[in-house]
């Protein structure tokens, strides 16, 4: 069981930058690969960024490549998303997630087995 916390959302203006920090309290987290999703009101939970448990490898969401970047440190059992240029369609409340394996599924909702509780990023216009 890997329980896993967020922090760091918030309100920010349209072109600003926000950290987000996902936390387990396990030393099993680093074993995992830490993924970040997204949901906006009335849509589906979407991919955002994964890397893997050494940190040596990211995949990105084209709406957020150039603009977000994923990073993680294992001694802190922790992975961060640095989300930078924030657009008003980044609006969302962002969840991290984590998963034993770094494959094919790595880009979908199943492809995960533990989530934190979710935290919210408001962007405005």
């Amino acid at each position: 069981q890997v329980q896993l916390v967020e922090s760091g959302g918030g309100l920010v203006q349209a072109g600003g930058s926000l950290r987000l920090s996902c936390a387990a309290p396990e030393r099993t987290f680093s074993a995992y690969a830490g993924g970040w999703f997204r949901q906006a009101p009335g849509k589906e939970r979407e991919f955002v960024a994964v890397i893997s448990w050494s940190g040596g490898r990211t995949d990105y969401a084209d709406s957020v490549k150039g603009r977000f970047s994923i990073s993680r440190d294992n001694a802190k059992n922790t992975v961060y998303l640095q989300m930078n240029s924030l657009k008003p369609e980044d609006t969302a409340v962002y969840y991290c997630a984590a998963t034993v394996a770094y494959g094919s599924n790595r880009f979908r909702v199943s492809g995960y087995d533990y989530w934190g509780q979710g935290t919210q990023v408001t962007v405005s216009s």
